[in-house]
Order: structure tokens, then sequence, then C-alpha cells
């Protein structure tokens, strides 16, 4: 390419003295590329006509054209190209004439950005040639017929991930002629798991199915006593979606030249996910108030979010941890990396990452909240992202954690990973990036302890396996729910468990290692809690356990505590205290039970309907203290989804969402929001009011546009109920 005309000089922004170019870290910028490159002065009877000309380009481009069904393409809603990285693709050119490789000298061109240069990938030329290499840039003819040849190109397999121009060029005696801009003929580079020589390459097919072409998935939440699970739509090959994605990557300014490792891309999406830091994508809000936003309960999938911050470019209110983790997962299946929605039960957020979450009890044994900043999230998801790791020894790539959720700062910045599940479970937390705060997350030792007369920490309760108690993603090829917390730990109280927390200790994972010598444990007295399950709206019963196991008579002076709580642990308030006394025989069990009206809990519930019960017991005798905490998710209604007449693509069909108020009041303002990828696109009505146990019933038309089973998802949202939802598989018919 020459050098800058003068019009362009006058555009250039100032150049520094460190670099030659300034940063080239838009996709969506261009430069202007000469249809004529002239060698020097031209004479005057040339005509560019006298040479090979550029009729037509054919890109193939169609779903049920060869480039989109052999790149797993077809279900992107885009009328360009797209293609995945290191594996050939079709193009064919119309000549004016006959092309003559002996005196016909062409070659293809692929620039992306504003100042594209050879040495970083951004301006790739390829002359056409008889063989290609696997994995590195080519071009051979296949087929020459008349006035046309077609071509097979190969892209390198490390290839930055975009949206490229494109041009012929064809030399002659005085000058290049190109052809002129066209964005009919702009390909789209994708990650390519189907390329053994890409980074993101996954062996198996039906995973590739699942993590990187299924666009609907499963969040698991609730407790870990109590799991639940919705849908949630990723829609990452829906309209403008793609764009969306890369958009994303110009926001937080990636280098263009960066943009083919996942590694990084994952590390700066992991950070554009949330808005804490550069007007990322969601805002986070956990207080239960979502003013001038939609409550993160109310999404049923990603597309929305996506699109609403394309077009304003301004973070979408609001989100919680699976929000940002189905964004994510859009983000990442999307761009062609395999991706999954992981859920931790009892997540350990540790403010000052010591391996142990500090509980502070007062004289009451009650729960001090002046003095406890750590908590525990009845749940917390994340993403996982499949890749290989080069920076880190052998062994480690594979799935990596990654999570857009905002909870501490990583090298200055809202972000965290990726990190190497394998690592973190060997307790190799000295490999970038964040393995400590994960390796935390899942194995964080619960601490209860209270203060002594003299101003000392007594701790009355060790406990080693409350957190991290399972951990679970979405199976493939099904609905069902996989355990895959030995991923990320060894069986609780193995050799190896021990031997990796000692690994993670080495590599500077704060923790008092020595047990403290005022730490007795109790013995004698054991206490269990039990809950009944419950359906919001009614009465229930928790019941305390005592097992005397000693040939004493001991009296127990009791104590509980049931607060709502945020799923994240943190209290919102009290709403039941109840002490009594029990007396506990030698060698026997007994049990007492606590009543729970909805009355004393309903006015205050939050959107989870979670509640987290304490109970601390004195032994009068000893002096000992028992403590026990438990989370609890009440059962929320769900919605029903039918269908009316036959489901054929681009017939008209109805869906008719049903929902009972099962509460003794009325429900005010209620949202419901209903989507299905291929099917129809998110539509949303309000309505004033549903009275008490009376039904609500919403038609809908819609034209399916895909064939095959697709899902519904619909979600209802009021202030006095929230993440009430339902779904239904379809099998849409061809016509």
């Amino acid at each position: 390419m020459s050098g800058p005309t003068s019009t362009d000089r006058e555009k250039q922004p100032p150049l520094n003295g460190r670099r030659a170019l300034p940063s080239n870290n838009s996709n969506a910028e261009e430069n202007d590329v000469p249809e004529m490159d002239a060698f020097g002065l031209i004479p005057r009877g040339f005509n560019p006509k006298d040479y090979l000309r550029v009729v037509d380009i054919h890109m193939f481009k169609e779903p049920d054209e060869i480039n989109k069904q052999q790149h797993h393409t077809d279900k992107y809603y885009n009328p360009k190209l797209i293609v995945r990285r290191g594996q050939p693709f079709q193009i064919q050119i119309d000549f004016s004439r006959p092309y003559e490789p002996e005196k016909d000298q062409i070659w293809l061109e692929y620039l992306i950005g504003r100042y594209p240069q050879p040495n970083k990938g951004t301006y790739i030329p390829i002359l056409i040639g008889d063989v290609l290499k696997p994995g590195e840039w080519g071009a051979k003819i296949i087929h020459k017929e008349n006035n046309s040849i077609r071509l097979s190109i190969m892209s390198s397999s490390t290839c930055i991930i975009g949206k490229f121009r494109f041009y012929v060029a064809i030399r002659t005696p005085y000058g290049i002629i190109r052809t002129h801009r066209n964005s009919a003929t702009d390909t789209y580079i994708l990650f390519n798991p189907w390329c053994q020589l890409d980074a993101v390459y996954l062996d198996d097919e039906k995973e590739r199915e699942e993590y990187v072409l299924n666009d609907v998935g499963i969040v698991f939440h609730g407790d870990v006593n109590e799991v639940k699970l919705r849908s949630w739509s990723y829609g990452q090959f829906e309209e403008n979606v793609l764009d969306a994605c890369l958009f994303l990557m110009d926001k937080a300014e990636l280098e263009l030249s960066g943009r083919g490792n996942p590694i990084k891309i994952c590390r700066v999406a992991s950070a554009m996910i949330n808005s804490k830091d550069e007007n990322g994508v969601l805002a986070g809000s956990w207080d239960n108030l979502y003013a001038y936003g939609v409550p993160p309960s109310a999404w049923t999938g990603s597309v929305d979010i996506l699109l609403e911050y394309y077009s304003s470019k301004q973070p979408v209110r609001y989100g919680q941890c699976w929000v940002f983790a189905g964004v994510f997962n859009t983000f990442l299946r999307c761009l062609g990396i395999p991706a999954r929605l992981i859920t931790n039960y009892s997540s350990a957020h540790d403010n000052n990452a010591n391996l142990q979450l500090d509980f502070f009890l007062d004289d009451e044994g009650q729960v001090d909240n002046r003095l406890t900043k750590d908590s525990i999230w009845n749940y917390h998801c994340w993403n996982e992202a499949w890749m290989t790791r080069p920076d880190l020894p052998v062994g480690f790539g594979g799935w990596q954690a990654v999570d857009g959720t905002p909870q501490e700062t990583s090298d200055g910045m809202y972000r965290c990973g990726p990190a190497s599940v394998q690592a973190i479970k060997h307790g190799h937390v000295c490999f970038q990036f964040d393995a400590p705060f994960v390796y935390a997350e899942v194995n964080s030792d619960v601490i209860y302890s209270r203060m002594g007369k003299n101003g000392s920490q007594v701790i009355e309760k060790i406990d080693t396996t409350h957190i991290g108690r399972l951990i679970v993603t979405k199976g493939v090829g099904t609905d069902d729910m996989v355990d895959i917390t030995e991923n990320y730990k060894f069986q609780e109280g193995s050799a190896e468990e021990r031997l990796a927390l000692e690994t993670a200790v080495m590599y500077g994972v704060k923790k008092q290692t020595t047990q403290p010598s005022t730490y007795q444990p109790q013995k004698d007295v054991e206490m269990d809690l039990q809950m009944q399950k419950a359906v919001l709206g009614s009465d229930f019963k928790v019941t305390i356990i005592f097992r005397n196991k000693s040939r004493n008579s001991y009296t127990a002076t009791t104590y509980l505590s049931g607060n709502i709580v945020f799923y994240t642990g943190v209290t919102k308030s009290e709403f039941k205290k109840h002490s009594f006394s029990a007396k506990l025989g030698p060698l026997s069990s007994s049990a007492f039970d606590v009543m729970i009206t909805s009355a004393e809990y309903l006015n205050d519930l939050l959107d989870q309907a979670s509640f987290h019960f304490f109970v601390t017991a004195r032994i009068n005798e000893t002096g000992k203290v028992l403590a026990m905490q438990k989370a609890m998710v009440l059962e929320i209604p769900i919605l029903q989804i039918k269908t009316k007449g036959e489901m054929v693509v681009d017939r008209e069909m109805s869906v008719v969402v049903e929902f009972t108020n099962p509460l003794k009041q009325a429900l005010e303002n209620v949202t419901l929001r209903l989507e299905g990828p291929g099917v129809l696109r998110t539509m949303k009505k309000e309505f004033r009011q549903i009275p008490a146990t009376s039904t609500l019933i919403w038609e809908v038309k819609c034209i399916p546009k895909r064939p095959g089973l697709r899902k519904l998802i619909a979600s209802l949202n009021c202030d006095a109920l929230r993440h009430v939802y339902g779904e239904l598989n379809i099998q849409i018919q061809k016509p």
C-alpha cells in the first residue's frame, strides 16, 4: 500500500514520540484505500479498462451455501460472510476477460481498523498459490470457467477476530488498480473450536454444539438445599448481536492486534461486562431498589441488554451475578469461544482474601453486623471459557474461570480471570489471573468468634465444609444439572485437599495455619437445623435438633434469629427472634419446633425470597457455645406457557402465558416478558393489578423464523413478587 495522501495527513491525529502510528483499537473505523496506486507519472494514453478488471465478486454468504454451512455460522442472523479462522472458505471472482496467470498479477487484501499494518496482522495481502498450508493465510484456484475463477482461501489460525474489509488488487505497468470499497464483501472472522490449530479447539462435537452453538441455557440458583433453575436466552446468533460484541472490544479500546488471543479478550471482557470502570454493559444493583431500570430478575436473556448497550453506549440497568454471567456467555459463544455458565453454592466473598470468613458474635450470641465484613452468597454465578494457556506451564489449559460480576478489583479494575480451573484445584494460585480470589470463593473456612472479657478473640466454632458446597453447570445436550465440584477441589478432608491448601498458602494465599490454642470444639452435644419446604405466602416451621452424646443432663440457652437476606448473604432485616431454654437428657435427642408465619416475613421479603437462620446455643453447665447457620429459599409459583395452533416456520402462531396470584394481597404494576430465540423477539406487557388469588392470561401472536427445537422463556415482575419464571420447549416444523 502506498503512503498516506495529503488529505489523509490532515485527518491523522498528532503522533507521539514513541510510536510511528497511533493505536489501532477500533474495528469500526476505516482508512481510505486508493483505487489507483500509481507508481509515478501516468502516461496520457493510459486506460485502466485495457487491463484485467473485476466485474463481480460472489461471497457464497447465504445460510444454506457452502461457507456458512461448513463453518457452522449458518445460524447468525447476518447477511454478510461469517467464517471461522484456520479453515478454508470459497469466493468467486468474475473478470472482464478470462484470467491468465502468466500475464495477470492479482492478489487479495484483507484490512481491519484505521491504520492497517502487515506486521500487526491488520493488513493481510494474499497471493494466489498452488497449495494451502494449514493455519496460514493463502489462496488457490479450485475452478476456472470462462471469465471466472473460484478460490479457496485459508485464514490464519491465530488471525484477529473481527470484521475485515476485502479488496482485489490488480497490478498494471503504471500502478495498482483496486476494487472499490464494497461493504457487501466485508468478512467476519471468528474463533474456531473445530480447528486443531486454534487456541480454543475443543475435540468433542457434542460439547461444541452445547458450548458454542446452543443459544439457550440454564441458570441454577436458590441455595444448596433447594436448587432452583431457570432458562436464559443467550441469543448469540440474533440480529446485531455479533456487531454489539465487536463494539464491546472497541469500547474497551483493545488493540486490534491483541484480538486473536482469547486470554486477552476474556480479561478485557470481564471488565467490560460491568459498568464499574469504563462504562461497561451492565450496572449492578443489589439493594432491591431498581429505580429507572429493569430489575435483574425480569431479564429473560442477553439480547435486549446487549442491543440496548450497542445503541445507547451507556450502561444498562440492572444486573446481578447471573445476568452478568448470562451476557458474558453470549459474548464468548458469539465470538466462537466455548463457554458455560456455572453456579457455586455457598460462595465466599472474602474481603481480605485470607481464606476465612469471620463472623463475630456479640454477648447474646447474635452476629455483630458492625464487625462482620465478609459475606456468604447463597450462590454466585460465573463463566468458564475453554482455551489453551501458552502463558502458563503445561497442564493448565482447558476451562478457565472468568467473572464479569464486580466484586473486588484486579490490577486496579473490576475484573476477574481468566484463572485456570486446574490450577485452582491444585492450589497453584501463583498463575495469572486472579486465582487466589476464585480459590477463596470455593475453599474458605467459616469462623465464629466473640470478644472475650479481656478483649481477646475467642473462637467458638470453625466450619471447614460450608463454603463451595456444590458447583454445577448445565449438562451437554440435556437440561440436567451436572456436579463439577471436583473440577475445583478435591474431596473435603482428603490428603490431596490438604496438600492443595498448603500449596495455595505457599503461593501467598493468606491463612492462619495453626488452630488457635483457645479453640476446643464442642464434642459431646451436636446441633442441627431443619426447615420445612414452604411456598411463598404460607407458614412453615423450623426445627432445632440437639443430640446429647454424653451421660450428663444439660440445659442449653438457645437463640434463633431469622433474617431476610439478599442472595449475597447480606442481611436486610431480622424478622424473627426466638429464645428458649432446652433441656437435654443424657444420651438422647431432643427436637424443638419454631413456627414462622407469613405475616412475619411478607412485608420485608426481597426478590429472591431468601431467609437466613442463625442458631446459637450456650450449654449452661460447660459454657460451650454451638453455632450454626442455614439459608432457605421459598418456593415461588411459576408461569404457565401454552401454544395454540400449528407451529410452522413463517406462519402465525399463538403463545399464551398464564399466572395465578398466590398471595393474600393484590399485585400492583406487574410486568410480563416473553422471548424465544428464532421464534419471537422480546415482548413486554404491563398489568396495573392482579387481585389476590385471581388468574391473568396474556396471548401473543408471533411468526417463528427457525425450524427445530426452540425454547420460550417468560418472566413476571412486580415489587411484591420477583423471580417468577416459566418456560416451554416447542418443536417448530419446516414449511
